[in-house]
């Protein structure tokens, strides 16, 4: 699981501390403030996939920021107010300015090593491609062709191939470096 990146009490600013509380599920070590009743939960984060079908193909999208030439799904954060549909469809016309005609939940998947978990879609699209920034290119792949990660994502992409008929096939990433952000 990723670290807190919480250091002190948004409430009192004291130095938070790791205290064994006593939960409904049992007893568990929560970052805490030992001044004031503030408690870090540190719930996962909700993040949105899409799987996107346009022009009989997937679409997949590499962002500016990454290093190498890796293609992902689109995903990003829900926003308070929306639902995950609504998310996924804004962030789908957000970054490739794609309509969003139609969407499948495909599953909800953990990513624990950046604590997330992803709700994934199926998407179809339509209307011409164009990029955010946040995006340097993207790429069309024949579903027989797309190669899956072992990943939150990866495995969404791979759950989508399998109940179309194909047989998924993984790559191995290379290990994210400590100070870059890897796909989810």
């Amino acid at each position: 699981m990723k670290p807190s990146a919480f250091r002190f009490c948004p409430q009192c600013a004291t130095p938070l501390e790791m205290q064994l509380r006593d939960e409904d599920g049992g007893p568990k070590d929560r970052l805490a403030c030992p001044s004031c009743s503030f408690v870090h939960w540190n719930n996962p984060t909700p993040v949105l996939a899409a799987v996107i079908e346009y022009q009989g193909q997937i679409l997949l999208a590499r962002n500016a920021a990454w290093p190498g030439r890796l293609f992902a799904l689109i995903t990003g954060f829900m926003e308070a107010g929306e639902t995950p549909q609504g998310g996924i469809a804004r962030e789908v016309k957000e970054e490739t300015n794609l309509d969003v005609d139609d969407l499948q939940l495909i599953g909800v998947y953990d990513f624990q090593r950046m604590n997330q978990l992803i709700v994934a879609y199926a998407v179809q699209a339509s209307g011409t491609v164009s990029l955010s920034p946040e995006l340097a290119e993207y790429k069309l792949y024949d579903p027989r062709d797309v190669k899956c990660w072992r990943a939150g994502t990866g495995y969404a992409l791979a759950d989508w191939l399998t109940a179309r008929g194909h047989t998924p096939q993984f790559v191995d990433l290379p290990p994210p470096r400590a100070a870059q952000t890897a796909d989810s």
